[in-house]
């Protein structure tokens, strides 16, 4: 399996906060699944850092790595892929993460119950 993680997912993996499912951690823990960090959630995490609406590891690229999760970059057929998506959810970065996971055939792990609107495979955390 090859897993996409949604922001919030990678903020609380980071920080060993108790908000993340039991099931997320489970799957990001086993070393046969591929554990995969979008250049949007970096691109979200920068920018909701820069206002001062969040705090971030001092090196979230090293943080990251040490983590063994591996860096997705944005292709264009991710941000066309974005374009052909129902409009279900306006985040741009939420949506980015769709468009990758669909494209990319991963499943998705995310709390986030507006992703259910998609056609894409979600992690299930009940």
């Amino acid at each position: 399996m090859r897993v996409l993680l949604d922001t919030h997912i990678v903020l609380w993996w980071l920080s060993g906060h108790s908000n993340l499912p039991l099931r997320a951690h489970t799957v990001i823990a086993d070393p046969e699944i591929e554990v995969l960090v979008s250049a949007a959630t970096a691109w979200e995490i920068a920018i909701k850092s820069a206002a001062g609406r969040l705090d971030i590891p001092d090196d979230l690229s090293s943080a990251l790595e040490a983590n063994d999760f591996d860096a997705l970059p944005i292709s264009v057929a991710h941000a066309l892929g974005v374009g052909r998506l129902p409009l279900h959810h306006a985040d741009p970065f939420d949506r980015m993460l769709i468009a990758q996971a669909m494209i990319e055939g991963l499943t998705l792990i995310s709390v986030d119950p507006r992703f259910r609107g998609y056609d894409v495979e979600l992690l299930s955390l009940d």
